[in-house]
């Protein structure tokens, strides 16, 4: 009974970090060097039939093979849901892509396809499965978690390319002249007062800056919107930070300022100023106040005003874009734009490491929304269309004076 009790207590220390093939050679051990009656012995004292402490013995008489890891003989244990259960994974994937591939019927077609949710179904359908099999499956089957991408820009105008080539041809022939060659666009707009802003910025460790839960406009203090321009040759930006509408007005006006502030110190001799622009927005190519306002504005500087627009869904191909406004977004990431005066100083500090310098003025003037055109004003404007698409690509000129002259 001595020998009973010393087998049963050293097997019930080792037993639980033992697997199955060295639990059966623990106890066949055991048995061998009791030596007749031993498998008895050892049997009682811990619960393995002799038929496996048997089968143990005779793999200890065995030399073991060099490099051999298993703990089962091959085809041993539970077989794998996956081998056992065939339309398994079939059924799996006519849940994930029910449009390509299944019933659009599906009661996952308009369901977050989570694991969990997915093996709920799974198992609704007569399958044995588990969340952490699907997951398994999935990886197994190619599946990833994905987010969405912009990469959808919708029909495409026959013409864009020419377009693109037209442009850039145009901004090498002015910039090669000397004169000066700008982008211009509307930033996003943006929200003002202790709200948050994507990204993050170094504070002390558990200590974020605290913003406000909901982004619900603050009315005393509106919406900031930033109107850019791009001088190409320069590297060198002007924001505009309007309190009120992004109108073609506004948008005038922040060119104007540039020129008065930045552009006529730099080109003192220009005749001729080119403007690249999206096809959309306060200065679309079909807004009539775009066209109207650069009118005023050729009158008053005697430049001629040659304008080229982007095709159609492709904006973010325009220069300001990732020349100038996504430098002012990595700039205040993080940083909420509390105030006005806030926004104007982060985008004024902005700067590359390839010399890009920025200007930011606020303009609390007014741009009511809504301006109409005449079809009377519209014809006094003195605008000539280039022969490629007249639409996209014009000249406006200054208008001459009432005695016959031209502003120059």
């Amino acid at each position: 009974m001595a020998a009973d009790e010393a087998i049963k207590r050293r097997f019930a220390l080792l037993g639980p970090h033992l697997d199955e093939r060295t639990r059966r050679l623990m106890v066949a051990s055991e048995a061998a060097a009791l030596g007749r009656g031993g498998a008895s012995v050892v049997a009682r004292a811990t619960g393995v039939s002799r038929r496996v402490i048997g089968e143990g013995i005779k793999e200890l008489s065995i030399a073991p093979v060099e490099g051999a890891a298993r703990i089962r003989r091959p085809g041993g244990g539970r077989k794998r849901t996956r081998d056992t259960d065939p339309t398994l994974r079939g059924d799996l994937e006519r849940l994930v892509e029910p449009v390509t591939r299944g019933d659009p019927e599906s009661p996952l077609r308009w369901t977050c396809k989570s694991v969990r949710k997915l093996a709920e179904e799974l198992r609704r359908a007569g399958h044995q499965v588990s969340h952490r099999l699907v997951a398994e499956l999935l990886h197994d089957l190619g599946y990833s978690l994905q987010a969405n991408r912009k990469t959808v820009e919708g029909a495409s105008h026959p013409d864009r390319d020419a377009q693109f080539a037209h442009l850039n041809q145009r901004v090498e022939e002015q910039l090669a002249r000397g004169e000066p060659a700008i982008s211009v666009d509307t930033k996003k707009k943006e929200l003002v007062g202790d709200f948050k802003n994507g990204g993050r910025e170094l504070r002390p460790k558990g200590d974020p800056e605290r913003v406000r839960v909901h982004d619900f406009i603050i009315p005393e203090l509106g919406r900031a919107n930033p109107y850019g321009v791009y001088d190409l040759a320069q590297n060198a930006g002007w924001v505009s930070v309007g309190t009120d509408h992004d109108t073609a007005a506004f948008a005038v006006e922040s060119i104007r300022r540039w020129w008065t502030s930045m552009g006529q110190v730099v080109y003192p001799t220009a005749t001729r100023l080119l403007i690249t622009a999206d096809g959309g927005g306060s200065n679309g190519s079909r807004v009539r106040l775009w066209k109207l306002e650069l009118q005023r504005l050729a009158d008053e500087t005697g430049l001629e005003l040659a304008v080229c627009h982007l095709p159609p869904g492709t904006s973010k191909w325009n220069k300001i874009e990732h020349r100038l406004f996504s430098f002012i977004s990595q700039n205040w990431r993080g940083k909420p734009l509390v105030s006005h005066e806030a926004i104007v100083s982060l985008i004024a500090a902005t700067t590359t490491t390839t010399g890009l310098t920025v200007r930011c003025q606020l303009d609390t003037s007014s741009y009511p929304a809504g301006t109409k055109v005449s079809d009377k004003e519209l014809a006094t404007i003195n605008l000539q269309r280039d022969d490629f698409h007249g639409d996209w690509n014009y000249t406006i000129r200054p208008r001459p004076l009432a005695d016959g002259t031209v502003i120059s």
